[in-house]
């Protein structure tokens, strides 16, 4: 099998490094990588001296940093023009968190099952993993798993094998720094590209402090879908709210239609601001371009809002029909289903094509 990891390409991006990185090279040599691609990500100019002392490996040079996930697309580029004869690459981290067996595990891994996204994937539950990476972790699986239906044991880790055919599907996702490999998860299980995972090692070098990933900035960059999806529906309710005290303050003063004046303007008000959500939705939080997403939209809402009737007058039959109490089970009913409709407008409402993804940025 050693043979055959010739046929992989070890990727390393690289910001500010130290001794680690020429640690990471020749373990990975010793292991039987010979095809090394390190990308300098701008590193600032006392830094250069690991890259200069790597030999028998090709460097690339980013003039300034970029980020993670720009670095990886450089590389990723890189291959799909000079390294065609390839069967994949790994990822793989440059402050010595990955020992080359693991890494070698992964390669193994993806030469026998290359349709799928190989994951290196490490153990939290061990107790001298970092509170910051711990809770990290545990925040995105748990997201990821019921929001966007991926599940993973492992959404952060950067030991990634990835077949050659699956470059240009990752040259498109979006982000360009930490966020890139979130992205990267979502839109492969959106173009139905399976996982596989390898357990690995969980090395944690002094204590981490070498990671250039910044919790808050880089966690917002993370959840940025899914805090502007929440920020829409916050937005959307404002919107309705207005509207019908807009629409029932003139609706109520026309004597021919104050019998009907609450009904009326819950339509207005909920038509508009339904409208707007499905704008902002298909704009700005899914990106989407796809045909017949309006219909869809129109279909969940009202598949949303029978469903809510349905199982708060259900609630009600078996817990009484105490104003408090019907209130409170549909709010529980109503939350439930809203974390519910955002899976199901990312998959099926404003779900891209296998061949539509992120724009290049």
């Amino acid at each position: 099998m050693r043979d055959t990891i010739e046929e992989v390409t070890v990727i390393i991006p690289s910001y500010n490094p130290d001794e680690k990185l020429q640690a990471v090279v020749s373990g990975l040599k010793a292991a039987g990588f010979n095809d090394i691609i390190i990308i300098d990500d701008g590193s600032d100019e006392e830094y250069q001296k690991p890259f200069a002392q790597i030999k028998d490996c090709t460097v690339l040079h980013h003039e300034v940093n970029r980020g993670k996930g720009r670095a990886l697309k450089t590389a990723f580029l890189y291959c799909l023009e000079n390294r065609q004869n390839k069967k994949g690459i790994i990822t793989v981290d440059g402050d010595n968190q990955h020992r080359p067996e693991d890494v070698y595990a992964c390669a193994q891994k993806l030469l026998e099952e290359p349709n799928k996204l190989v994951l290196g994937c490490r153990n939290f539950k061990q107790p001298d993993v970092p509170f910051r990476s711990r809770f990290g972790n545990l925040m995105t699986r748990a997201i990821f798993s019921g929001l966007c239906g991926v599940k993973v044991s492992d959404t952060q880790t950067g030991l990634r094998a990835i077949s050659m055919q699956y470059l240009p599907l990752l040259l498109q996702i979006e982000g360009e720094r930490y966020e890139y490999e979130t992205h990267m998860l979502l839109d492969m299980k959106n173009a139905a590209i399976p996982f596989a995972e390898v357990p690995i090692e969980t090395i944690y070098v002094e204590d981490n402090q070498s990671s250039h990933f910044h919790p808050i900035r880089d966690s917002l960059k993370i959840y940025k879908v899914i805090l502007k999806f929440v920020m829409n529906s916050m937005l959307s309710t404002i919107i309705d709210l207005a509207l019908f005290y807009l629409s029932f303050s003139l609706l109520k003063s026309v004597a021919s239609l104050t019998d009907f004046a609450v009904i009326v303007a819950t339509a207005i008000a909920r038509i508009c601001s339904s409208f707007c959500n499905y704008m902002i939705s298909r704009k700005i939080v899914f990106k989407s371009r796809g045909s017949n997403s309006l219909v869809k939209y129109y279909i969940l809402c009202i598949a949303q809002m029978t469903l809510s009737a349905l199982l708060v007058n259900g609630c009600t039959m078996l817990v009484g029909r105490g104003s408090l109490m019907t209130t409170i089970m549909k709010a529980i009913i109503d939350t439930t289903l809203f974390f519910l409709s955002f899976r199901i407008q990312r998959n099926w409402v404003f779900k891209k094509a296998n061949t539509e993804c992120f724009p290049i940025t």
